[in-house]
């Protein structure tokens, strides 16, 4: 298993907008179409990265604490089907009934998306504010598989609250670490 870092994107970027199919509706939407009230989470898994199979419980519960509060969650596969057919669309929605995932969980064929969000790896998080601005992008927590440590969305929970309740965000922002997004 490949280990690549985020490429930290420039904090106060705006959300590069996308049209992309959700695995799970069917459904095309933009960035304008799923954004929350309070923020915005987007974030690059894939269906066989054991980086993400390792985080996946704690992303869907972070889903599931947020949502309510205002924050919009997309998730987005960008990984070449060819060479690894394990991510096409059809294992996508498998993977996200699997999971429980009830939110996007988008297609991004062209990889167009990946490249204007800089995604390096699987899983990448990109924390926007009610602006679209990057205010978080970075680690989940510092678990990965083998290493010992507990998984707790500690990071990434914490940029949330900070978003949400109009707080300082801790410095340095740890990049995420992950396989490497599979390119065409």
């Amino acid at each position: 298993m490949a280990r690549t870092e985020s490429t930290m994107l420039p904090l106060g970027t705006v959300a590069p907008d996308f049209y992309l199919k959700d695995t799970n509706s069917n459904n095309i939407f933009s960035f304008e179409d799923l954004k929350g009230s309070k923020g915005t989470l987007v974030m690059f898994i894939c269906n066989h990265c054991p980086f993400v199979h390792h985080v996946i419980s704690e992303i869907v519960m972070i889903a599931n604490d947020y949502r309510v509060q205002g924050l919009g969650v997309i998730a987005i596969s960008s990984n070449d089907v060819i060479k690894y057919p394990q991510d096409s669309p059809e294992l996508m929605t498998d993977f996200a009934m699997e999971n429980k995932i009830d939110f996007p969980y988008l297609y991004d064929e062209s990889q167009e998306t990946a490249k204007a969000y800089q995604a390096a790896c699987t899983p990448d998080f990109y924390l926007f504010d009610n602006q679209d601005k990057l205010f978080y992008r970075g680690q989940l927590d510092d678990s990965r598989p083998g290493n010992g440590i507990p998984l707790s969305g500690s990071d990434l929970r914490g940029a949330i609250d900070a978003l949400i309740y109009n707080r300082s965000l801790k410095d340095p922002q740890k990049p995420s670490l992950g396989c490497g997004i599979k390119w065409k």
